[in-house]
């Protein structure tokens, strides 16, 4: 550990939240080492929001760090962001309970009863003033830093029964509060009904609001597959961004498409270095960069497309390297790719929620390999149901759900053999006309199945 941060070895403690073992002596070294606040001379309230939670009675309790200035209860506030306006209600400390007190001055941690029921005003990063101060002559300007967060990985929830939409709204707007890099708005789709379109910071962070959901809030949305933005240029020079893969424009319209890069970092043991390069070659990765921290750590640089890094490469990575191994990415920028949308048709309709944006040379291989799992995974039906990849008008992977067989005829007994032949040709009829008429429910379950890692 001293050799991949550089440190000494007498700076790094030994501690055991199990035994306690070193706790005492961490604290001790926090104190020293670590200042304490130091109020400023203004007298101008500026507050940070951290976190926040919601109270039914209370509203909107927010969790500040008070740099500037004091408040109390009775103040009438101001956040940056927001712009939004409150009557403070409470303030108080942590011990670790919430404890009332008079007044939180400089330097000082507490949290403020907003008493606002709106979720969406309430921003963790914000910073919070006097709105008799915003609103005078007086200049005041917000603490650095903030930023509204930019999701870089998009997907759809749904609730599992079409009944809890506005249960399911809820949640994510409570969520909302202690994590304001989480985006939502309302979409509906045909096949998945009324969900949201919601905006991660990456895989984990899907995969930490999904948890979340189901634990505080005993919500287990269905999750379509998550993907990237991507920019296009149509031929007749206009730039827009494309957030679902069903909004890309069909036909001849696209002129470029444009995917996010991301550079990647990678630390881990010498000996895991080819295996972690074929991998990253696969991912379309482009080599920048390998540096030796020691004699037995790497550090490998690559350039890589973001919606080959955010699905499993992780897991492939830690698979590889035995769990020696190391991520980090940041996004750089959009880059032009020989990309295409791969379109899935049940059945002779296209389903919105199943269309992803593929490099053209892995189209075939991607396209056979989604219908060959929905064979797997649809139910069959009365009729024959054909699934279908298709790049534009263009097939490219076909698979066939046998009808399910009923014998209609296992009822009768002795007679002439026409007596069969017309339950038979009924039979067939009502086939036929399915085939025309029937469309195939597509279970939630098997979009939970179907994107799981390959």
């Amino acid at each position: 550990m001293a050799e991949l941060i550089g440190c000494d070895k007498s700076d790094i403690f030994e501690i055991s939240g199990k035994t306690g073992k070193g706790v005492q002596e961490l604290l001790e070294a926090i104190i020293k080492i670590v200042p304490p606040p130091v109020p400023s001379e203004k007298q101008i309230l500026r507050a940070l929001i951290f976190d926040s939670q919601y109270d039914s009675y209370k509203g909107v309790i927010a969790y500040v760090r008070v740099v500037d200035g004091q408040i109390k209860a009775g103040d009438k506030i101001y956040m940056f962001a927001a712009k939004a306006q409150a009557d403070v209600l409470e303030t108080g400390y942590f011990k670790p309970e919430l404890v009332k007190s008079e007044s939180l001055n400089a330097g000082e941690i507490g949290y403020i009863a907003t008493g606002l029921k709106d979720l969406s005003k309430v921003r963790v990063g914000d910073t919070i003033t006097q709105f008799s101060i915003f609103n005078s002559q007086f200049s005041i300007k917000p603490l650095t830093g903030y930023k509204e967060p930019q999701p870089v990985v998009f997907a759809s929830f749904y609730p599992q029964d079409a009944d809890d939409f506005e249960a399911l709204r809820d949640a994510l707007s409570k969520l909302k509060l202690n994590d304001s890099s989480l985006f939502f708005e309302p979409e509906s789709s045909e096949t998945m009904g009324r969900g949201f379109r919601c905006g991660f910071l990456g895989m984990l962070h899907m995969d930490i609001v999904r948890e979340r959901l189901l634990r505080e809030y005993d919500s287990e949305p269905l999750a379509t597959i998550p993907s990237v933005v991507y920019k296009i240029k149509t031929k007749r020079g206009e730039e827009k961004m494309i957030y679902r893969p069903s909004e890309l424009p069909d036909g001849g319209e696209v002129a470029e498409i444009m995917e996010p890069f991301a550079t990647v970092e990678i630390i881990s043991n010498a000996e895991y270095s080819g295996a972690i390069m074929k991998l990253l070659e696969n991912a379309r990765g482009i080599y920048k960069n390998l540096e030796y921290l020691s004699p037995k750590k790497i550090l490998l640089a690559y350039e890589a497309p973001l919606a080959e890094i955010i699905v499993d490469f992780y897991d492939k990575l830690k698979s590889i390297t035995q769990g020696y191994a190391s991520l980090s990415y940041a996004i750089k920028g959009f880059s032009a790719a020989n990309l295409v949308k791969l379109d899935i048709l049940v059945a002779g309709e296209k389903v919105d929620a199943l269309a992803t944006v593929v490099p053209r040379d892995q189209s075939y291989q991607k396209g056979k390999y989604i219908v060959e799992k929905l064979k797997e995974l649809l139910p069959r039906q009365l009729f024959m149901v054909t699934l279908q990849a298709a790049i534009g008008s263009k097939i490219i992977a076909r698979e066939s759900i046998a009808a399910l067989k009923k014998d209609v005829t296992g009822y009768l007994y002795g007679g002439d053999r026409s007596r069969k032949m017309k339950l038979w040709k009924k039979q067939k009829r009502g086939k036929e006309r399915l085939k025309r008429e029937g469309r195939v429910e597509i279970p939630q379950e098997v979009f939970m199945n179907l994107f799981k890692k390959q």
